[in-house]
């Protein structure tokens, strides 16, 4: 290796060190110190953001304080915006920025001003860590001697970790787990792809590589698949589908860590307590200022490829997913659909998804007894 090389590894390595310990800070309530040539900003979560801290902020602030918000937001406060955007805040007031980052009733009331590089970036790091998406942030000069420990990272070092994980996706180890339903089965475990997190591929049967494997990309869902939540046919989708390529030739199912549709878990059971309310599952992301859906499946096909798979038959009701394996040079020589139990508390969220993310629903579920299921 050339001296260069070496170098450039090390200080992508850094970089990469910088970014996940800035995620784990982020989620800990800490604030993080960004910055892009000499833009500097202090950066803390709204998810964590607590009274004393704010009352802190407020005296160091002398009306700096920005409130950095996604376009989904800005567009469930008024807003017809494709883009996002910050608000000025005279006073760091606790009430008013979680009125104007959660609150379903609050409509804005302010100029919002266009995003620099590193405001984005801000973001991109709250997305990173899977908390609220709103960024609280101050001028790093003249306030970061006050947090003399904030960790310092990049901004282009955060908006670069997305693809670096991608392209450091490896395989981590696999041993046989036997299935009920699916005795030979094995479990592969990648590292990579989203953060910091494992992804899983799950081997049923002995599927012929040199053939369109059957396959599945299955997001992580913690309710559904686990506890059997009748919010979702998620779980129905898991079994179901491992059973199928039991009894057909095998298959693969990648076992996806996107809880949420990337939002996480923690927001995710947000969006729930506001279906509950009465939004449906879009717009209740969207009110939490996420857009429909913030997965991406280009590792994913990376996975397969390192299996040894080029062509597949995916199981989906999602036409992105097979657009996103066609994209990355998979052929996908068909797609089939894969139906969980219908019931009362799951047929809007089916309906919602085939009416507005174009989902392939080929049953109309409000016109379906969920009794008789």
């Amino acid at each position: 290796m050339t001296a260069n090389l070496f170098q450039k590894e090390r200080m992508s390595s850094a970089a990469t060190i910088a970014v996940e310990r800035a995620i784990a800070e982020v989620r800990a309530g800490r604030p993080v110190l960004i910055s892009e040539g000499q833009a500097q900003l202090l950066v803390f979560s709204v998810d964590a953001l607590e009274p004393a801290m704010a009352a802190r902020l407020d005296a160091l602030a002398h009306g700096t304080g920005r409130l950095v918000l996604p376009a989904p937001r800005l567009r469930r406060l008024g807003l017809e915006r494709e883009e996002a955007g910050f608000v000025a805040l005279p006073h760091i007031d606790l009430a008013r920025i979680q009125a104007l980052a959660l609150d379903i009733n609050t409509r804005i009331d302010t100029p919002v001003a266009s995003l620099s590089h590193v405001h984005q970036s801000a973001l991109e790091l709250l997305s990173l860590a899977q908390v609220l998406p709103t960024a609280l942030v101050l001028p790093g000069d003249g306030t970061r001697d006050q947090f003399p420990s904030t960790l310092h990272v990049g901004a282009a070092d955060i908006m670069g970790y997305r693809g670096a994980q991608n392209a450091a996706l490896r395989l981590i180890g696999r041993a046989p787990v036997p299935l009920e339903g699916a005795q030979t089965s094995e479990f592969v475990v990648f590292r990579g792809g989203e953060g910091m997190r494992d992804q899983v591929a799950v081997i049923v049967g002995k599927p012929d590589l040199s053939q369109p494997v059957t396959i599945r990309l299955h997001s992580a869902c913690l309710t559904g698949d686990l506890f059997g939540s009748l919010k979702c046919d998620c779980g129905d989708q898991l079994r179901d589908t491992a059973r199928f390529m039991a009894e057909n030739e095998g298959g693969i199912i990648l076992y996806l860590d996107q809880e949420g549709r990337g939002n996480g878990l923690s927001n995710k059971i947000r969006a729930y307590q506001l279906q509950a309310q009465g939004f449906d599952t879009y717009d209740a992301d969207e009110v939490l200022g996420f857009d429909h859906d913030q997965r991406g499946f280009a590792f994913a096909a990376d996975m397969l490829k390192q299996l040894g798979v080029n062509q597949v038959r995916i199981m989906t009701n999602n036409p992105l997913k097979i657009a996103a394996l066609e994209e990355a040079g998979l052929k996908v020589v068909s797609d089939q659909r894969i139906m969980g139990r219908l019931n009362a508390h799951n047929v809007r969220y089916l309906a919602t998804k085939r009416d507005r993310a174009g989902h392939m629903i080929e049953t109309d579920p409000t016109k379906t007894d969920p009794t008789k299921t």
